[in-house]
């Protein structure tokens, strides 16, 4: 172990020897580098790998520049031979979604984690957000993004990317809030001890104790993404269809001409491209986070990935690597470092005072805009309106509740025996993924024949369509949360033979409470947005409705009845804040005194 840990130190000091020459006399660098030994095999595999990755890119990215109209008049084929370049432009929009989401999301969690002016404004915002739902977004931005690039491609899917990055960032951005708030107590007070500054801070305590829920968020928004990408890539809105090449708009099409070969075609392509994203992007990503582990005892079995361990043992990338540090060491030394003084500390009256007038411009803008929003509804609608859709929410609450109710009786269990033996976990997650990614816009075929078939009630026999894509937010962070949970408590509780319902309230429950509400909370909106898709069920010609807010929203989008979209979003806006208000904000701040925090 010590041999190996001196000859990885000796080959990263040649690496950073390498490229400091590199910046000095790039000639002279790069042909002592020539001179090297012959390139390995993981030096191979990762040059295909990456001249692969930019080939694809650079192909994709080409075609953004294309007139919309070429596009439009192309249309979308059902030939399987079209589906790798429609699982290229599919994979490339979710992944830039998930760039963004994850930029969005530690930022904007670290402003609401350490700013109790920020947190009071964004979180309600937050919620907010998360139950708007996809059509909402999509009725109010499609104009917007096209009207940025007009009659190019590139407008349409910055619209697609944008529609996909809704349906990712929440529960990612939740995620990184609920660790950043239940930080141990003993590993924040030795950070300020050592004086670490804030980057200091975030890149040796805070992204790390953050990383495992992080990153099976990040799978569980990766697959949720699919959920809605037939919505974002086959975009309707009014009179305006807008249809993207991808595995979206191919669904999309094969559900308008009912054409069940095309479907298994499409979730042929969708299983290839998970398993591609699990090799290639989490099973390394799991393998890198096992070393955050908040306890020293490492895991049973440590998870294994061919990328991670190419990427280690490739000398082409660490010689990229050292590049870059070298690189960006140039620019640290080169630039003039920045002295903050300490803050004075203000007086009571002035925290107050200011405290007064940020409140009160929040709540006037609040104010405000609700004005402007009843205002342009009762221009056409009246009070008689405004009931109907509270009805119908309280239709779709009804369905939510009990949705989670039942998932999570399911998911916590399993949950936690996937989290605790990371056996399991590597066979169990790429199905999750799977599962979790499949579209429930595929079992419309299943639904309408038994509904029809059984003349079965669409209230009730559409309901689990609204979970199907949304209960894997449960699983997943439970998962993380019992992943993470510290092998010391597991040893007590076996010593003390705490066993059954004991075992689960005094040991488990506590310890993947936080992950459990996050997870609860994410699902819970999920499902007022799914409701959309759910309680509105179109194959070919014949359609089911549910009543519920859900399809009065996908009816009114149809329409392009922008009056009831913007009700029946706000509406809904409305229950899912104070739900979570209600029951999810109580349940955090349980999960943070059950942590140690203050």
């Amino acid at each position: 172990m010590a041999e190996s840990g001196s000859q990885n130190s000796a080959e990263n000091a040649s690496g950073a020897r390498a490229a400091g020459r590199l910046i000095a006399h790039p000639y002279l660098a790069l042909r002592g580098f020539a001179r090297g030994t012959l390139p390995s095999g993981w030096d191979i595999a990762a040059f295909l790998l990456l001249f692969g990755t930019f080939t694809l890119v650079a192909i994709a990215f080409h075609q953004f520049s294309a007139p919309l109209a070429a596009v439009e008049n192309a249309g979308v084929t059902l030939s399987p031979a079209a589906l790798p370049f429609y699982a290229l432009r599919t994979t490339l929009r979710m992944f830039s979604a998930m760039l963004l989401s994850l930029i969005f999301s530690l930022g904007y969690a670290y402003l609401c984690a350490y700013s109790r002016r920020a947190e009071r404004v964004l979180i309600p915002v937050l919620d907010v957000l998360q139950s708007v739902p996809i059509l909402g977004f999509l009725s109010f931005t499609v104009t917007f993004f096209l009207g940025l690039f007009p009659g190019k491609v590139l407008g349409a899917e910055l619209a697609s990317i944008f529609a996909i990055f809704t349906s990712q960032a929440w529960n990612m951005t939740f995620s990184v809030y609920q660790s950043l708030r239940t930080l141990p107590p003993d590993l924040v007070e030795a950070t300020r001890s050592l004086r670490f500054s804030p980057w200091q801070r975030f890149r040796k305590l805070e992204l790390p104790f953050a990383m495992p829920g992080l990153i099976w968020n990040m799978m569980m928004s990766m697959s949720g993404g699919w959920f809605f990408v037939v919505a974002s890539e086959a975009i309707t809105v009014g009179n305006q269809t807008i249809t993207l090449p991808g595995i979206g708009s191919y669904v999309a099409t094969a559900i308008e001409q009912r054409d069940l070969g095309a479907i298994g075609w499409a979730i042929g392509a969708m299983l290839v491209v998970i398993l591609m994203y699990d090799q290639l992007l989490f099973r390394p990503l799991i393998a890198y986070g096992e070393r955050f582990r908040p306890d020293d005892m490492p895991s049973q079995i440590e998870p294994e990935s061919w990328v991670l361990r190419m990427l280690q043992r490739s000398r082409m990338v660490k010689w990229l690597a050292a590049l870059a540090a070298a690189i960006g060491d140039r620019f640290r030394r080169a630039a003039k470092p920045i002295r903050l003084r300490e803050p004075r500390p203000l007086p009571a009256w002035t925290n107050a005072a200011t405290d007064f007038l940020w409140y009160g411009a929040v709540i006037v803008c609040a104010l405000y805009g609700g004005w402007l929003t009843v205002r342009y509804i009762s221009a056409s609608l009246g009070w008689g309106e405004v009931g109907h859709a509270v009805l119908l929410a309280l239709a779709t609450m009804l369905r939510v509740v009990v949705l989670v109710a039942v998932a999570s009786l399911i998911w916590v269990p399993i949950g936690v025996a996937i989290g605790l033996r990371p056996r399991l976990a590597a066979v169990a997650q790429p199905v999750a993924q799977f599962l979790a990614a499949f579209p429930s816009n595929l079992l419309f075929p299943v639904a309408v024949f038994l509904i029809v078939r059984f003349k079965l009630s669409p209230d009730v026999f559409l309901s689990p369509l609204m979970i199907f894509g949304t209960q894997w937010y449960i699983l997943f962070n439970v998962i993380a949360g019992a992943t993470v949970y510290p092998r010391d408590l597991q040893d007590a509780a076996k010593n003390l033979h705490l066993r059954g319902w004991l075992w689960w309230k005094r040991a488990m429950l506590p310890g993947i409470l936080p992950y459990y509400v996050t997870g609860a909370m994410t699902a819970a909106g999920g499902s007022w947005n799914a409701s959309i898709v759910a309680e509105f069920v179109t194959w070919g010609d014949t359609h089911l409705h549910a009543h519920g807010l859900g399809n009065y929203i996908a009816e009114a989008t149809a329409n392009g009845d922008y009056a009831r979209v913007m009700l029946g979003v706000a509406v809904m806006a409305l229950f899912v804040v104070s739900f979570n208000r209600l029951l999810w904000r109580p349940l955090y701040r349980r999960a943070e005194r059950l942590s140690g925090v203050e």
